[in-house]
């Protein structure tokens, strides 16, 4: 399952960001017209490892080098697996010393996140140049995204046949909760709840059962009811958004 789990998350993790998640900075200036480079904040890239992976699963440490510039190492864990990625950010030219250097770890953690597929996407974007006010530093008319660089539901992972497990069930109770994230993520993306509401739905319902809030013990019997549950509660989403 471990192959499966990878390609669930890496879909997962490379969905592109709501439009209004994305900004734009000019990188070269002609008069008034600026040719616009997209990018995605630090903050987006941690709540989108939080949303996937969850915050135990993510870790990262810094390197200071001489030169102002950071090192990132960025750890991710998949299963029992730790996957480690490293990639190096530059200080900014902001007059602050400290805002130089915050601005080179952040430039060093989203690096090391484009290692993963967060925000890769952005790089594949076109050329474009937009209206630009000089003397402000800012556009006055809003670059556009194509429609590749819009969130769509990520692909639906093809699970792998292994016997004996015939049922497609998850096997344990860290491979739903696995699952559960990347569903959670999914139905978030198609605006039918916010993020989170799948796990906390099931982990209400499963206290109410008697399994306990921690699904990762979940096992057997609790399995299949969390796997009824979410269809039950998936239903009533798409139900609800139909009659909108």
């Amino acid at each position: 399952m471990f192959t499966t789990d990878v390609t669930a998350i890496t879909a997962a993790l490379a969905m592109p960001f709501e439009p209004s998640a994305v900004k734009f900075k000019p990188q070269a200036v002609k008069g008034n017209r600026a040719m616009a480079v997209a990018y995605v904040d630090c903050r987006m890239v941690q709540d989108r490892l939080d949303e996937v992976l969850g915050v135990e699963n993510w870790q990262d440490e810094y390197t200071l080098l001489p030169d102002g510039s950071v090192v990132c190492k960025l750890q991710l864990k998949i299963g029992e697996h730790w996957i480690s990625k490293m990639d190096v950010g530059s200080p900014s030219e902001q007059p602050d010393g400290g805002d130089r250097l915050k601005a080179a770890f952040s430039d060093s953690l989203k690096r090391a996140a484009v290692k993963y597929g967060i925000a890769r996407y952005l790089y594949r974007l076109p050329l474009q140049w937009a209206d630009f006010d000089p003397v402000k530093r800012q556009f006055t008319t809003t670059p556009t995204l194509p429609a590749f660089a819009r969130p769509t539901p990520p692909p639906a992972p093809v699970a792998k046949v292994e016997k004996p497990a015939k049922s497609g069930l998850p096997a344990t109770g860290d491979e739903l909760h696995l699952r559960l994230r990347v569903k959670d993520t999914k139905l978030a993306s198609e605006k039918l709840c916010s993020v989170g509401a799948l796990l906390a739905h099931v982990v209400q319902a499963g206290v109410k059962a008697g399994y306990g809030d921690n699904i990762s013990t979940w096992s057997g019997p609790a399995i299949g009811f969390a796997v009824e549950v979410v269809k039950h509660f998936e239903t009533r989403l798409r139900d609800h958004a139909t009659a909108a």
